[in-house]
């Protein structure tokens, strides 16, 4: 069965908020796709009774325990020496850990000196890890069967020596678990909603399949998750419960995995042999950009016009000055012009709008922050829906790109 792994942070920096910890999140992901199960991820101090209460602590829980951080040069460095006193053992020198040192200043020019050659002081009962990036080796210790793992903090450093050495070994030593997901994406409709739709199914599953929500802007994950020893089964048992799903929220499943929506939707125009163009407003070409990330998207993308001003709308897009006076640039009737005049200009078979208030400013009674209206045109209709998302301009602005990606799905789908 799956063995079960701590993630151990050290450093001040992250606790400030200075350093963001992307080395957990990155570790996390590597043991699951070996069938190590994270348990934990603790961020601590420099702080000599948090190391060592904390070593205690996870010994008691995990079979592994990864430690990043605390490997520098420096007096405020205390990894190395704390877990040399938590072992009861002393630091020897490593003489092909302080050659590698030394190679690494000779290079450079420089002279190695006291604290870098301290950084080849290891604890007498660890095997020394090889840092091909930098200076400080890790260390890979093990007692009454836990395995304890000590990287340095720099993220590209701990990925070497986690992809050269560690990842592979640890496979080596903790075989036969497997941990198997299958996530579910959809777009449209909100998390308490969604868990309305499905609660029969839900009430179903058998209790091998764990079910987890997972809410992020405008989109809702399913994600399954089986444990056991045979991965085809796994594969096979979460399969047979997917198909029992799909067909109770078909309308709001846009992918699966690592599916994203411009990419799904790329997908469908290149089908088809259609292209689009975009007209955005209060989203400033934010579409765009994501359209243009999808390798390939020149195949199906044709452009857009970024009409973030009035006359820029009127000049370039049409659209009709007094309409705009009279109904205000968020509207029905405008973005239904943008969307038909974009098509048209750029050549393309579908044409998006989108005219927003962002915020935090520019909103009234009758449209209030939030307030976006997005418009969809094709050789047979042309539509517009209002949407009311937040008074956070980042979130409204993404909120907008994402449901006028799903407004071409929805539409696209339905002739």
């Amino acid at each position: 069965m799956s063995k079960y792994a701590e993630i151990i942070s050290i450093g001040d920096e992250i606790l400030y908020g200075q350093t963001l910890d992307t080395n957990s999140h990155w570790i996390s992901g590597r043991l699951d796709e070996i069938g190590i199960k994270v348990r934990r991820k603790i961020t601590i101090g420099d702080e000599r009774e948090e190391i060592l209460n904390t070593l205690k602590e996870s010994t008691e829980r995990a079979d592994i325990i990864l430690i990043t951080g605390g490997l520098g040069p420096t007096r405020d460095d205390l990894t190395k020496p704390l877990l040399a006193e938590y072992f009861g053992v002393g630091l020897k020198m490593n003489d092909e850990a302080f050659e590698h040192i030394r190679t690494i200043f000779e290079k450079r020019g420089r002279e190695v000196t006291e604290l870098n050659r301290m950084q080849a002081e290891l604890p007498e009962n660890c095997i020394k890890i090889d840092n091909k990036l930098g200076t400080a080796p890790g260390m890979w210790f093990e007692e009454n069967g836990t395995v304890y793992v000590s990287m340095p903090g720099v993220p590209y450093e701990m990925e070497g020596m986690m992809n050269d050495i560690i990842l592979p070994k640890l496979k080596e030593k903790f075989t036969g678990g497997v941990i198997y997901h299958k996530i579910v994406k959809t777009v449209g409709i909100g998390e308490s909603a969604l868990a309305e739709k499905i609660v029969d199914w839900e009430d179903h599953l058998p209790k091998s399949i764990k079910l987890a929500y997972l809410p992020t802007f405008g989109q809702v994950k399913l994600r399954l998750t089986a444990l056991g020893d045979d991965r085809a089964h796994l594969e096979k048992e979460v399969g047979k419960e997917v198909e029992k799903l799909i067909p109770q929220i078909a309308s709001y499943v846009y992918g699966y995995d690592n599916d994203e929506l411009e990419k799904v939707v790329g997908d469908i125009l290149l089908k088809n042999n259609k292209s689009i163009a975009f007209a955005e407003s209060c989203t400033g070409g934010y579409i765009s950009h994501l359209m243009t990330k999808v390798p390939g998207s020149s195949q199906y993308y044709k452009g857009s016009i970024v009409s973030y001003d009035y006359d820029v709308k009127v000049n370039s897009l049409d659209v009709d000055r007094k309409v705009m006076e009279e109904k205000g640039a968020v509207s029905e009737e405008v973005v239904l012009q943008m969307a038909r005049s974009v098509r048209s200009k750029l050549g393309a078979d579908v044409g998006i709008s989108v005219s927003g208030i962002a915020g935090p400013g520019g909103g009234t009674e009758e449209k209030p922050v939030g307030t976006v209206w997005i418009g969809y045109s094709d050789e047979q209709k042309t539509v517009a829906k209002k949407f009311n998302f937040s008074k956070d301009r980042n979130v409204n602005i993404k909120l907008s790109a994402l449901c006028a990606l799903n407004m071409f799905r929805i539409n696209f789908l339905r002739n």
